[in-house]
């Protein structure tokens, strides 16, 4: 799934047509998408510290699919640079994305409430 504007943190058009307007399964979804992306942030700093490329990259894609899916664009490019980044064995660079992702979770979340 492409991305169109990578610094909207929900963007809700896509969000609407992924749950064909349902606004309950919207919450659900997004609520969904904060907890397991949470838990997953955990493992992604373990395999960070372990300097683990591909363990790393994988979660990173895991999560950047998820965010992708529904709209969490800021999330998802951060997670897309992420994984490019671990791929490549650039740690330095994959340590300052990482250290991004709990602000663009806690944006993420803050969007899921206004709904």
């Amino acid at each position: 799934m492409q991305v169109l504007d990578p610094n909207t943190v929900l963007d809700r058009k896509q969000l609407r047509d992924v749950t064909l307007d349902d606004s309950e399964l919207m919450r659900e979804l997004l609520d969904t998408l904060v907890s397991d992306t949470a838990a997953q942030l955990t493992l992604l700093d373990q395999a960070i510290r372990d300097q683990d490329g591909q363990r790393t990259a994988r979660l990173a894609h895991y999560c950047k699919g998820a965010c992708a899916n529904i709209g969490a664009n800021a999330m998802a490019t951060l997670l897309k640079r992420l994984e490019l980044d671990a791929a490549a064995g650039k740690f330095s660079e994959v340590e300052t994305c990482y250290a991004g992702l709990p602000a663009q979770l806690e944006r993420l979340r803050l969007e899921a409430q206004s709904l």
